[in-house]
């Protein structure tokens, strides 16, 4: 199964949520991949600690740009492999806007190659709709969108509902939205009423699991660690671990 994780605004807890997801079905004996196409790089900085030495033509920047096989590394979690991103991949989008052939399909044609391999592969997605986006929705099963409370994160839901059926329409027939997933939640008013104002605007399409603010993920990714490694009895690590059971009965 493919995942991709995404939202259209920054700071939600879309990367966050991506590692953890991975991480954690990885602890459980799964062979996973996280593919970074994210120029922030941030899943990449916190999984590989070699990070600052890997060269371009070892991320997903060859694989978009030069039609090169996925580049996969071993993380420092056990069966979990990740692709890393670079921040060239920012300019990718002008390139991929240029281009005529197949520029929708350049992930997935690699990722084809090699997803047998695993068990679970997750895509860590720009927080912007671009092609980028939709190489990574065009190379899915189900997309997670990451919500934060907030007005202005509610209201990208739009956007990105919109992105993903025309991905449907025109690129993945069998593309499925997995759910929309709360996260930074705390006992404040503006929570609260964020998370009430998205269940009933897409009944039935929030995820039961909600995701708490904790300042253990900040720490854990503070110090290259997914959450379960380093405090998996974390209020967090308990929410993600109910999150990977909702949606994956593991």
């Amino acid at each position: 199964m493919v995942i991709a994780v995404a939202s259209q605004k920054g700071g939600v807890g879309k990367t966050s949520s991506a590692i953890s997801l991975a991480a954690g079905l990885a602890h459980k004996g799964k062979r996973v991949l996280l593919i970074d196409i994210d120029s922030q790089a941030n899943s990449s900085k916190v999984l590989l600690p070699n990070y600052p030495q890997i060269q371009k033509q070892h991320t997903v920047f060859t694989t978009i740009i030069e039609r090169s096989p996925l580049p996969t590394h071993q993380t420092s979690v056990p069966n979990l492999e990740i692709v890393p991103s670079h921040i060239l991949l920012s300019n990718t989008d002008v390139e991929l806007t240029t281009a005529i052939d197949h520029r929708e399909e350049r992930l997935k044609r690699e990722l084809d190659a090699v997803k047998g391999r695993y068990d679970y592969v997750f895509i860590d997605c720009p927080p912007t709709l671009s092609w980028l986006t939709i190489n990574a929705f065009t190379a899915s099963d189900k997309v997670i969108v990451v919500v934060a409370p907030g007005y202005f994160e509610l209201d990208s839901i739009v956007q990105i509902s919109k992105t993903i059926n025309e991905v449907k329409e025109y690129f993945n027939s069998d593309l499925e939205l997995a759910g929309f997933l709360f996260t930074m939640s705390d006992p404040t008013v503006n929570s609260k009423t964020s998370l009430q104002i998205l269940r009933q605007t897409y009944t039935g399409s929030v995820l039961n699991t909600v995701i708490p603010r904790n300042t253990d993920l900040r720490d854990a990714h503070f110090n290259r660690q997914d959450i379960f490694s380093f405090n998996p009895k974390a209020t967090t690590s308990l929410a993600y671990n109910k999150l990977i059971h909702e949606l994956f009965q593991v």
